[in-house]
């Protein structure tokens, strides 16, 4: 079983930052895509961005604003958010995606962006 804990969520002006951390207990596997979602009030929840060892996936929503990062060694994936924009505000989970469809969520963490 694996366990992941968000943190980092918050209130922010338009044109700030903010970085969200995930923290995983458990097994993870070099072959488990880490990675973030989001879910804005009445929107389905979306895909952020993704980590393998294959490589980094973003939304084009977030490109050239959102970095991801991962570290192996502490099982943490990071998302570092620049220049936010008010439609950016969602709720962020943390989510590992594994072989035969098995997810894992975090609770979730709430990024709120408005002056």
């Amino acid at each position: 079983q694996v366990q992941l804990v968000e943190s980092g969520g918050g209130l922010v002006q338009p044109g700030g930052s903010l970085r969200l951390s995930c923290t995983a207990s458990g097994s993870i596997f070099s072959t488990d895509v880490m990675g973030w979602y989001r879910q804005a009030p009445g929107k389905q929840r979306e895909l952020v961005a993704t980590i393998t060892s294959g490589g980094i996936k973003y939304a084009d929503s977030v490109k050239g604003r959102f970095t991801i990062s991962r570290d192996g060694a502490k099982n943490t994936v990071s998302l570092q958010m620049n220049s936010l924009k008010p439609e950016d505000t969602a709720v962020y989970y943390c989510n590992v995606a594994r072989v035969f469809s098995v997810n894992y969520w975090g609770k979730g963490t709430l990024v709120t962006v408005s002056s």
